[in-house]
């Protein structure tokens, strides 16, 4: 079982950390701007490698790495038998939606979908539906169990 990366050990008191708006203005605009039209399927591949290089053990670990990685609060929805449904929310992903209709949640799409198929064994996709009023999004992860790794 890997242990959690300790985010935290960058981050002492005597160093600031990224307000909301710096943490958008390089998620939002920056990103954006030097990926252009292929952002989002960058970004999922992105999170794809980003898991890969933070191997977690089990969903409480991922919901844990979200919360140290300021990308929100992230909890189970549903469970089935091949499917898992989860549910992102939190003050940054209120204002991301708010400011930005076309705002894309893909790098988080990708580290999930990495993270099932290094648990599973198996070949896993991650699809974002984005709630804007309800400030949310919601993560289909869907794997075939007939498609192993």
């Amino acid at each position: 079982m890997s242990e959690l990366p300790n985010l935290n050990k960058y981050n002492d008191s005597s160093q600031p950390s990224v307000s909301h708006f710096g943490y958008e203005l390089i998620r939002e605009v920056l990103l954006s701007e030097l990926l252009g039209k292929d952002a989002p399927e960058i970004l999922y591949w992105a999170g794809k490698k980003l898991a890969r290089k933070y191997p977690l053990s089990s969903l409480e670990e991922i919901i844990s790495f979200f919360y140290e990685a300021n990308w929100g609060s992230l909890s189970i929805r549903e469970e089935k038998r091949r499917e898992l449904v989860l549910e992102l929310t939190g003050d940054m992903i209120s204002n991301r939606l708010r400011r930005d209709k076309d705002s894309t949640f893909q790098l988080e799409a990708g580290f999930l979908a990495q993270q099932i198929e290094l648990e599973k064994q198996v070949t896993v996709e991650a699809y974002e539906h984005p709630h804007k009023r309800l400030d949310k999004i919601l993560f289909t992860i869907k794997w075939d169990i007939k498609d192993p790794k």
